[in-house]
């Protein structure tokens, strides 16, 4: 058993969506530090794609902009890639989008944009790109698909995001399903239950991070390290026998948090 070469992701080409900024950056490092040959990103803005691309290297990141809010935009994504890649090794649905309002405000366009980014667009991205998938998942090399949920999947917290709560629940029982049906063709799907990393999505880590760190039985906010690491675990041949898992990394907050952490400031 060779330690570098278990978690080692030499050659393989990726896919990250929402990879210009926030956890889905983290995730785009990671891969490239474990040795991806070629990470694509997706995004709608333009000007921050450029800068992340300009960051880690034209050769190795590579974007395309889309709107995958859109059935449009998600089919685009998928023919883009298919005219530039034979195989797609790792596909991580990191795009999202919350929203929230008082419960007898909230309005249906931000619940439709809600459940559409964070849960529909994982399963018709994915689909649109199987071919791509089946093609790298040969032998004793599985494809990975990684949906990203979070911890406010698991519990309540105390802001009133009635629909991201429930995204991100379904795009953990989403996951269980789509990964019996994939395994089936060599694809392991799992996902990743984020905590309190600083990011445009999570303003109270971002802007608050010590308020944040203290209701966290780790007392630290996550870290690019942090958000990397369970990617490459995923990904790599490390986590090939881990099927429909959602991994949690959150300091503790779901599963240690004790009865008065519970109203705290640092959801996922």
């Amino acid at each position: 058993m060779d330690l570098q070469s278990l978690f080692s992701l030499d050659g393989r080409v990726a896919l990250v969506t929402g990879g210009s900024r926030g956890i889905g950056k983290m995730f785009v490092e990671g891969l490239l530090a474990a040795g991806c040959a070629r990470v694509y990103i997706s995004a709608r803005k333009v000007e921050q794609m450029d800068e992340t691309i300009a960051e880690f290297g034209e050769d190795k990141v590579i974007g395309i902009p889309a709107d995958l809010s859109q059935m449009e935009g998600i089919q685009h994504l998928a023919d883009e890639m298919a005219k530039r890649e034979k195989k797609l090794d790792i596909l991580i649905n990191n795009a999202g989008a919350a929203w929230g309002q008082p419960y007898l405000e909230f309005n249906e366009a931000g619940w439709h944009r809600t459940m559409d980014l964070n849960v529909k667009t994982p399963f018709f991205l994915t689909q649109k790109l199987h071919d791509l998938l089946v093609a790298a998942g040969k032998g004793d090399h599985p494809a990975k698909v990684i949906h990203v949920s979070s911890i406010d999947g698991q519990r309540i917290n105390p802001w009133e995001t009635y629909a991201y709560q429930a995204s991100k629940a379904g795009v953990i029982q989403l996951t269980r399903r789509m990964a019996a049906r994939l395994i089936q063709d060599n694809i392991v799907v799992t996902t990743i239950a984020p905590g309190a990393f600083a990011s445009e999505m999570n303003k109270a880590a971002k802007n608050a991070p010590d308020a944040s760190a203290s209701m966290i039985p780790a007392k630290r906010i996550g870290s690019a390290e942090d958000m990397a690491a369970a990617a490459i675990y995923l990904c790599s041949r490390a986590g090939d026998y881990v099927v429909g898992e959602t991994l949690t990394v959150d300091g503790g907050v779901v599963n240690a948090a004790l009865p008065n952490m519970f109203n705290d400031p640092s959801g996922g």
